[in-house]
Formats: C-alpha cells, structure tokens, sequence
C-alpha cells in the first residue's frame, strides 16, 4: 500500500513538471509576440484666434481657416473678440487669454502700446507663444513670433497701379486713412506713394481721419467742399470706404469717381459688386487662418523652432468690378 502510493505521488510529480516545462517553454519561445506599447495621443494644444472685427466677411474667412485646420491638426480653437473695431474689449480680450494661460494666441494685430505691452511683456512672462494675422506690428517693437498675411506694401502698390491704369498719370486723389495710424495703413500708404510720385502730375491729398461713421462722413464731405475737382479716393483703411462712398453718392453721382479700397472692410465685396468701387485688392484670409495654426502648432511641437521673424506671405491680387459682372 505504502509503495503504491509512492507510485502515485511519483506519477504525479511528473505530471506536474511537464505542464510546468510547456508553461515555461511557452513564455520563452522566440516567436510570441509581447504586448505593444501604447502610443499616447497627440496633446490636444489650447489656441485662440483674437480679432476686433468679429463677424465681418473677411475676419469670418479667416476663422474658418483656423477652424479646418485646428480640426486637421486635432487641436482645438476658440475665436474671440469685440465688435466694430471696440480697441478696449479686444485688449481686454488679449489679457484674459494671457491670463488663461492658452498655449498660444493668433491675434490680429494692433499698433499700439497697450497691444505691445501685452504682447511683450505679459505674454511673453508666460511664455505664450503670438503670432500676428492680417494686420502686422512692427516686429522690433514686439515678442510676436511671427506675422501670418499680406505685404501691405506690395498691395499699396498695386492698387495705386490699377488707378492710374483707370485714371491715366493725370488727377487728384484723396488717400483716406484713420488717425491710428496702425502698421499696416503706413505699409499701405508707403507702397502707393512709391507708385505715384513717379507720376508728377498727380497730387495727392492725405485725409486722417478718426474711424466713426459720422467722422467719415464729414471729413469725406470736406475734402468734396476744398477739393472739388478731385478725381479719386483710395480708402486705405477699409473699413472707411463703405460711408466714404455714400456721402460722395449723396453729393453727387459716384460713377464719376476713381475709387478703390482693400478687402477687410465689411462693406468693400458688396459695394465692388454693385459696382461702387472700381476695384479692391483681394488677399487670402482662408489660408491665413489655416497657415497661422499651423506654423503655431508646428512651434509649440517644436517642429518649426525659430519661425521667420520677417512673416509668411498669403497671395493678393487686384479684383476689379468689371471682373463682377
């Protein structure tokens, strides 16, 4: 009986290192395959789009740009801002997304001390990434990393060339601008006086005036009183020419005139095509946005590590009314 159940228990063992060999053999054999790793997902950045012209034909375009693009990336977006160009609410706005601590603010330029203070300073203690679209600042006077837009220059240029192409080198143009004087106008400016002062039989009348409708419209009535033999307006500042053009049409038929603006305003692609402007410069704001999340994401992933301080140019052309039609 005892040397039965040594038998047995003998049996057993052996049993029991078998499985233990098939158990042991399977863990260690070359072929099995060891659990992957998991990959983390890409970290989902905070970004915000600042503007002080919210729901306006051109600002809407480059929203929806930053929009398909941060969805691209798998980011999110907020768009932010005031209306009717309100300076206060979107400094105020600026603060709060430096506050909030966003991982980085594409925010339409504003030249000012109080933007560049913001921009220089507190953004910057945070280390929140700026990068300015459509409207730049000059780079010297602020941390942006970098500007996202036209060339203001190059686009001053060409409208001043598409006036004399209409008007001939011959009349007298009022060049209206808003008394901000902000970057971008000066750019403007610059590149249509390159143009005209090669031509010396056209004078030019400069018009600052403030950016109300009510201002507009009296100084626009002031330069028709002195100047009455004007031929042309250039609304350099876009968001002018809309009460511009209707107190010239409340004086007098404004088919007469030369008038050409930019594309930014709210009222510029209505009244081009009714045919109240001549032409206007079209930019790209759709690739604006797009480009601007882009390069910002590129930065924060450090993939695109220093950006070009000097910008990255969106396409501009020359549309003309007649090309409405």
């Amino acid at each position: 009986m005892r040397k039965t159940g040594m038998i047995a228990l003998c049996i057993a063992g052996i049993i029991l290192s078998y499985f233990t060999f098939l158990s042991a053999e399977k863990a260690f054999r070359s072929d099995l395959k060891l659990p992957q790793a998991s990959v983390p997902k890409k970290e989902q950045y905070r970004l915000v789009l600042i503007t002080k012209e919210l729901e306006t034909p051109f600002w809407d375009k480059v929203g929806i740009g930053a929009l398909q693009q941060a969805e691209k990336e798998g980011t999110s977006i907020e768009i932010w801002g005031s209306y009717g160009n309100n300076e206060e609410e979107f400094l105020k706005k600026v603060e709060i997304a430096i506050q909030s601590k966003v991982d980085g603010i594409i925010v339409q330029g504003l030249d000012t001390k109080e933007f560049k203070d913001l921009t220089k300073v507190k953004a910057a203690f945070y280390g929140i990434p700026v990068i300015t679209v459509a409207n730049d600042v000059p780079k010297s006077e602020s941390l942006r990393r970098t500007y996202v837009g036209s060339d203001q220059l190059l686009a001053g240029k060409m409208i001043a060339e598409q006036l004399i192409a209409d008007m001939g080198a011959t009349g007298d143009v009022a060049l209206m601008y808003d008394s901000h004087h902000e970057y971008y106008q000066e750019q403007r400016l610059n590149g249509i006086r390159e143009v005209l002062k090669e031509y010396p039989n056209i004078q030019t009348i400069t018009v600052d005036t403030a950016n109300t409708r009510e201002q507009i419209i009296a100084a626009t009535q002031e330069v028709l009183n002195e100047y009455p033999n004007v031929d042309g307006f250039i609304a350099v500042n876009a968001t002018i020419v809309g009460p511009m053009i209707q107190e010239i049409g409340r004086r007098s038929q404004v088919a007469p005139y030369y008038l050409y603006s930019f594309d930014d305003g709210p009222e510029s692609l209505s009244l081009l095509m009714q045919g109240k402007l001549d032409a206007m410069i079209e930019q790209s704001p759709v690739d604006m946005g797009k480009t601007s999340v882009e390069l910002l994401i590129k930065w924060l992933d450090g993939d695109a590590v220093p950006l070009d301080m000097d910008g990255y140019l969106t396409d501009i052309k020359v549309l003309k009314a007649i090309d409405m039609r």
